[in-house]
């Protein structure tokens, strides 16, 4: 939406580099992507995948999906467990609705185990997963709310051997205290492990950082 850097706003640049800094998980697969163009005068858009070998899928080694055994798919060695957007919204007059001058908005999906996906209490836990991971990572944040939505997937005719699979979806936005967003993506992608059912990291043990060459966050 900007044409140079020196239409950005100092704020938004801060905040782009915050996001840089952010340490991840090496099972996250973090990559820039075309950000919303209507929803803030400037924006910026990552999107996730979390993979791990096919071998360690079916290892039992982790809880959910990672342990439930899942192929990988044709002609790869790989098993993808979740998917996820962080939006960072930057609008410098404000919002009365964000509360603030930025509002990060995401999305995560992860298909479950059958016994997870039947539990009634499956959404009001999906939303204790992300306010715990903001806690844990001291993210300071205001006016945050959300849906959690279970996805019946049914196959019927040529496709009917297929076996029915649960996913749960979580759509979420929060304003955060100020432009340093560090700890709001950290937060962010250990949600994101955790719906894709891997364990957390030991006490103590920092993760590094994974990020595909050539995809740094950028004004959008």
């Amino acid at each position: 939406m900007v044409n140079s850097l020196d239409q950005v706003p100092a704020d938004f640049l801060f905040a782009l580099g915050t996001l840089r800094h952010a340490r991840c998980r090496p099972e996250l697969r973090l990559d820039e992507i075309p950000a919303p163009s209507r929803l803030a005068p400037f924006a910026v858009a990552l999107g996730a995948e979390v993979i791990v070998p096919g071998d360690a899928a079916g290892s039992g080694a982790a809880h959910g999906p990672a342990g439930a055994g899942f192929e990988p798919a044709s002609g790869s060695d790989e098993v993808e467990l979740a998917t996820g957007r962080f939006i960072l919204l930057h609008d410098p007059e404000g919002s009365a609705v964000w509360d603030g001058e930025f509002r990060i908005v995401t999305y995560i999906r992860a298909q479950l185990e059958p016994e997870m996906g039947n539990d009634e209490m499956l959404g009001s836990v999906a939303w204790d997963w992300l306010v715990e991971a903001l806690q844990n990572h001291q993210a300071p944040y205001r006016s945050a709310g959300g849906t959690a939505t279970r996805v019946l997937s049914e196959s019927f005719g040529t496709l009917a051997d297929r076996p029915d699979s649960i996913d749960i979806e979580l759509r979420a936005s929060w304003t955060p205290a100020g432009p340093d967003i560090t700890s709001h993506l950290e937060a962010w992608s250990d949600m994101v492990c955790t719906f894709a059912g891997l364990p957390p990291l030991p006490e103590g043990v920092t993760a590094l950082r994974r990020r595909r060459p050539g995809h740094a966050p950028a004004q959008a």
